[in-house]
């Protein structure tokens, strides 16, 4: 079963995608399932799990900016309003959810947490592959931390538009319906990259939708 752990929808300031969209295209990619992870909102996946089916599954989740960089919580249920790192964390943990760190070592987008020896009991997953990761040693690190510190695997294509969707995640053996059962799992990680137009698209977007 193949899930796509990190995708934006329109409610990102920097996404495109209607929710209906990401369900719709990700059963045509052959998903399993989707996770939700819109910037600092779970609005995004609230709207896409209406739009669930019983062949593909949809995730709850956020990417949160934080005082050090961007956490992903999944399996959420309220929004969490905190943003600092430990704080995101406890209220990712107080509603039973995963704490992901995402794109961790990319050094170009700026935006990712580089973990510490001290990060590492509060951290679930890492996010070892990332389709819009420009160089391919940013996702190699982020592989190579998580194998030295045991920590479990993440993976997602991070769409901002509805071409992208699919393009990275996890294939598991069974569904996926809570984060016990994706922590049980030794996920096989497949991925593509985005081409540099999609970054390009996202950056205008962003632009034109920030209030000033």
């Amino acid at each position: 079963m193949k899930y796509d752990l990190h995708v934006h929808s329109k409610y990102s300031i920097d996404g495109y995608t209607e929710p209906e969209v990401i369900v719709k295209t990700a059963r045509k990619r052959g998903l399993s399932g989707v996770a939700v992870t819109d910037h600092n909102t779970i609005q995004g996946g609230l709207k896409a799990k209406e739009y669930e089916t019983d062949d593909l599954k949809v995730v709850v989740g956020s990417e949160i900016e934080t005082n050090r960089g961007e956490v992903i919580g999944l399996f959420l249920s309220e929004e969490v309003k905190s943003n600092t790192f430990p704080e995101v964390v406890q209220e990712i943990n107080d509603q039973n959810g995963l704490v992901i760190i995402p794109h961790p070592f990319d050094n170009i987008r700026g935006n990712g947490i580089k973990p510490a020896s001290a990060d590492i009991p509060l951290v679930d997953c890492v996010e070892i592959y990332n389709s819009r990761c420009l160089l391919e040693r940013y996702n190699r690190q982020a592989s190579e931390f998580a194998q030295s510190n045991k920590l479990k695997i993440s993976a997602g294509s991070d769409a901002h538009f509805a071409k992208e969707i699919g393009r990275a995640g996890i294939i598991v053996n069974s569904e996926i319906n809570n984060p016990d059962e994706l922590l049980k799992e030794t996920p096989i990680v497949f991925g593509t990259k985005t081409g540099i137009i999609h970054l390009g698209l996202t950056k205008i977007l962003k632009t034109w939708r920030k209030p000033y």
